[in-house]
């Protein structure tokens, strides 16, 4: 879903060269929904191979992770483990949505509207097991690092940053934030531009790094403030927010009545909006959020055998793309030298 955090973030533009030879944890599956939901057809309509299979996600992982690489990028990959129970309502009202955006998708297939096709479509992503899988062994074959996160991806990232183990986060979501994370890099696109879901139209972006001490000091907040102020407008575990509570308004009232929390809460009739949610659950929840140590960091060389049987045969990208671009980055790796290599792998 992803914090209304837009308009109360200090953000620092940077290019892909200030992150060269930096270790970066990449919260995969909101890379791999953004890939999913942009990466379509003119009518909307996902990519798929010739037995039916959706590749959309595929094509951008490949693209994107190889692009970052040549420029000297240090990926790493973490996945969502377990999803907090309270979660489950959340997932439960995201089912309703995609399937009230179904309905309109095969109405606007039968009415021929391929603009409602785009704008319905993208609505309806699904990442399935076998498509995680699928995007697991590319990043394996690409020589580098998975890590299994025990429940929130965002919250392992985080807690790789905070520990030292990574420079940075790389999420186009603000969620981090809450979970503590130092460093936030968003808009890492190697075109310099990204596409709107629902939309044949792009627009310009930036890569931009967001310092959670830098934020906390312009709002001059507390980090349990600005989990506070995240359960206000909304959270993945209350999506709505408090009704009529924007960023602007939670701020103030955190001005008010500082770390006084439950007087805030009292006063936005919590337990009328959320009758069968304690506040502090999802307070709590965000605070204690399970992560582990249990990973290990190895970036390996590339595979290409098993990536082109992966990739050309049994997904049917091209192999003159794939080949090129493999054969692409490694001139770039002969051309660091041995010092650099070392340090790369």
């Amino acid at each position: 879903m992803g914090l209304n955090f837009k308009d109360l973030v200090v953000k620092e533009e940077i290019s892909i060269k200030d992150l060269k030879d930096k270790i970066l944890a990449v919260d995969s599956m909101n890379m791999l929904y953004q890939f999913l939901t942009t990466i379509r057809s003119a009518d909307g309509s996902v990519l798929t191979d010739s037995k039916g299979r959706v590749t959309s996600h595929l094509i951008g992982l490949f693209s994107r992770t190889t692009s970052l690489m040549e420029s000297g990028l240090k990926l790493i990959f973490v996945f969502d483990g377990k999803a907090p129970e309270i979660k489950r309502k959340t997932w439960e009202k995201r089912t309703a949505i995609k399937k009230e955006a179904s309905l309109k998708l095969k109405e606007a297939e039968e009415a021929g509207e391929i603009e409602n096709m785009r704008k319905y479509s993208a609505r309806t992503a699904v990442l399935t097991k076998e498509m995680v899988e699928d995007a697991k062994n590319i990043i394996q074959f690409l020589g580098l690092p998975i890590v299994q996160a025990p429940s929130e991806g965002e919250a392992q990232t985080a807690y790789m940053v905070k520990k030292g183990d990574a420079y940075a986060s790389i999420s186009q979501d603000y969620d981090n934030l809450i979970f503590s994370c130092p460093l936030l890099v968003r808009n890492l696109s190697i075109a310099g531009k990204k596409k709107k879901a629902g939309q044949l139209a792009y627009q310009i972006v930036k890569p931009e790094m967001i310092s959670l001490q830098e934020v906390l000091k312009n709002l001059n907040l507390n980090i349990d403030q600005l989990i506070v102020l995240a359960i206000l407008v909304g959270t993945d575990y209350n999506p709505s927010g408090v009704k009529g509570i924007g960023p602007k308004t939670a701020l103030k009232l955190l001005k008010e009545h500082g770390d006084n929390f439950t007087s805030i809460f009292d006063k936005m009739e919590w337990d009328k909006h959320y009758p069968n949610l304690s506040w502090k659950e999802v307070f709590n929840t965000i605070k204690n959020m399970p992560v582990s140590d249990d990973y290990k960091l190895e970036w390996k060389s590339i595979d290409e055998k098993r990536l082109i049987e992966l990739l050309v045969e049994e997904h049917d990208f091209s192999e003159e793309r794939v080949r090129s671009k493999l054969k692409k980055f490694k001139k770039i790796k002969l051309g660091l030298g041995q010092k650099g290599l070392g340090s790369f792998f």
